[in-house]
């Protein structure tokens, strides 16, 4: 039947460390799939999201992965959130030849055939980001992470850049994902004080996230002076921890809410009608967001479900997202995106000081970034 469901499995945590995020990112694809069967569907065929909590659990993403491919018969899939989620559900994908669209930025240092990643590559925001608060802010940095694999990567990452331009790292520590408790936050506190950084680099991802904000608070530093810098905060975590704690401090991402097209603010205006009025949009939201409508494209001209069609289909395939006009990379299965930086500010919103005048290729084996790869010439400051 023509009118027959494309059925898709979403891998969406509602409980555990991270489910504030993956909440958003699945209310960014359901909005996606709202707009695409209320017009009309793929060639006539409604998606259908099929949802499973993995509990913000690594090992559950594979189960649900699994479970969904071989009980129900599905080949497409979006979520996982975290890099040890994701790792997790890659060998699952790639025996059966599934398809992962995989939303949220990462370290790079990945590829598969089975996965469309369609965040942040270390280009995109770390280098950025680095680039920034080196020249703003100097280059005596405290690193403070949540203990897997996304952190250790991108500190390694931001390692390199500091160590480039002749800074000191005051220390490296990182504090366990699940069980990180406001203590733990303000001793490193107390040794931020001790060590007078220039800024605080952090990794911290989930709940505890809210713990080093406040910890930082409460210590009484200004963040006009010495900032919270991170790749991991967005406007969902400032609305979980209260926008005063987020105040001030500076965010790198391919979109913020703020993002002043009238597109974006269209799209806003039509997920606030549909999921509520309170709600806020982050990076991770929209690259769910434009992935269902770039997974939608794909199997409309490939006129086939097969994996092999629609990964064929996928390459080089683009579409008007709220952040701008984005593009598959034919090569690496990565996404042209943009690159902006964000001073996070009294009402839980970032004002945007910096942005790339296009979409950036994807680089996501930066194994040795060059400094000036995000200057002038592709950025402008706001």
């Amino acid at each position: 039947m023509v009118d027959q469901a494309i059925r898709i499995g979403g891998l969406f945590s509602d409980t555990g460390v991270t489910a504030a995020a993956e909440g958003s990112t699945m209310r960014g694809a359901q909005f996606a799939i709202e707009q695409i069967n209320a017009a009309g569907g793929v060639g006539g065929r409604p998606l259908e999201l099929v949802t499973r909590n993995p509990d913000s659990t690594p090992a559950l993403y594979a189960m649900h992965v699994e479970s969904l491919i071989r009980e129900e018969n599905l080949r497409f899939f979006f979520g996982c959130f975290t890099s040890a989620a994701r790792k997790a559900a890659l060998p699952i994908v790639e025996r059966y030849d599934a398809l992962l669209m995989y939303p949220v930025y990462y370290e790079g240092f990945e590829y598969s055939r089975n996965i469309i990643y369609t965040g942040a590559t270390p280009n995109h925001n770390a280098v950025p980001l680095g680039n920034y608060m080196l020249e703003n802010f100097g280059n005596r940095v405290l690193m403070i992470g949540s203990e897997y694999v996304y952190p250790y990567e991108t500190n390694r990452l931001m390692s390199d850049l500091l160590y480039e331009r002749g800074g000191t790292k005051l220390g490296e520590y990182y504090l366990p994902l699940k069980n990180a408790q406001p203590k733990d936050f303000a001793k490193l506190m107390v040794k931020a004080r001790e060590l007078r950084p220039s800024f605080i680099f952090s990794t911290v991802v989930g709940e505890s996230m809210a713990h080093l904000y406040q910890a930082y608070a409460d210590a009484g530093f200004d963040p006009a002076v010495m900032p919270i810098a991170s790749l991991t905060t967005s406007e969902t975590d400032i609305k979980q921890m209260g926008a005063h704690l987020g105040a001030g401090h500076i965010s790198a991402a391919t979109y913020f809410q703020s993002v002043d097209t009238a597109l974006n603010r269209q799209c806003i205006a039509q997920y606030r009608a549909l999921f509520g009025q309170e709600q806020v949009t982050d990076r991770c939201w929209e690259a769910a967001y434009f992935q269902v409508h770039l997974l939608a494209k794909a199997i409309l001209s490939a006129g086939s479900t097969e994996v092999d069609d629609v990964l064929q289909a996928m390459r080089g395939l683009e579409f008007e997202a709220p952040q701008g006009r984005v593009r598959v990379d034919a090569h690496n299965h990565h996404t042209y995106l943009y690159s902006r930086i964000g001073r996070a500010n009294a009402l839980g919103q970032f004002d945007i000081l910096y942005e790339s005048q296009n979409a950036l290729k994807p680089d996501p084996y930066a194994i040795a970034p060059r400094q000036n790869e995000w200057s002038s010439d592709t950025g402008r400051a706001l």
